[in-house]
């Protein structure tokens, strides 16, 4: 991303503690993080939870600029954060200057979408256990391997870790944890310290989606 260096009056920095954006409020913008942590917050019920911790080169907001809609979740600055603030008008002048970095956003757009339609899927689950299982097939939609010897095709291996986990479901690493070692009882995981293999996936489909419905 070094190319965007000429786009400097674009720069923007962010004090420990500064919000960004907040949630619900209008957008028109969005932001390429050049240095610095930005935190990413979104009110579940009545409880703000941690979505997203993200850094340099990554980009947040950029809903704003594609659906047009309300900002989904509040940025705040967890140090002194450097960013590019691009809107349409700029982002236009952007696409003309550097069409191959603008190819690079636009991809990033698109997983990006995914991510955090996906994530909201899994934090609206009410049940743990249906939050973890979700974890599992939200990556086996994009990471997912059978194992090899596998006749039926449903064991899947991920190359995660409890932390990981923890991170997409929204939730402390020791519940997940907990809830892992009781899948592991159960015969549905094996536990290893840099994978997890799911023993039966569409079990976990059928699991998410009685839960999802109630």
């Amino acid at each position: 991303m070094a190319d965007l260096a000429s786009f400097g009056r674009f720069a923007r920095t962010y004090q420990p503690g500064e919000i960004i954006f907040s949630e619900y409020e209008p957008g028109d913008s969005f932001y390429l993080i050049q240095t610095g942590k930005v935190r990413i917050t979104k009110i579940v019920g009545d409880i703000e939870k941690n979505i997203d911790i993200l850094s340099a080169p990554e980009i947040f907001g950029e809903m704003a600029i594609l659906e047009g809609a309300p900002r989904s979740a509040t940025a705040s600055a967890l140090d002194t954060v450097k960013v590019l603030e691009f809107n349409r008008a700029n982002f236009e002048i952007l696409m003309m200057g550097n069409p191959q970095i603008a190819l690079k956003l636009l991809k990033v757009f698109t997983k990006r979408i995914y991510d955090q339609k996906r994530r909201f899927m899994i934090l609206t689950l009410d049940d743990p256990q249906a939050k973890i299982a979700d974890v599992f097939l939200m990556l086996d939609e994009t990471q997912g391997t059978s194992n090899p010897g596998d006749e039926q095709g449903d064991k899947r291996e991920f190359r995660v870790t409890i932390d990981d986990v923890a991170h997409w479901a929204g939730m402390n690493s020791s519940d997940v944890q907990a809830l892992l070692g009781h899948f592991a009882k159960q015969r549905r995981i094996d536990l290893f310290a840099d994978k997890i293999i799911v023993k039966n996936i569409n079990d976990f489909t059928r699991f998410v989606n009685s839960k999802r419905k109630k």
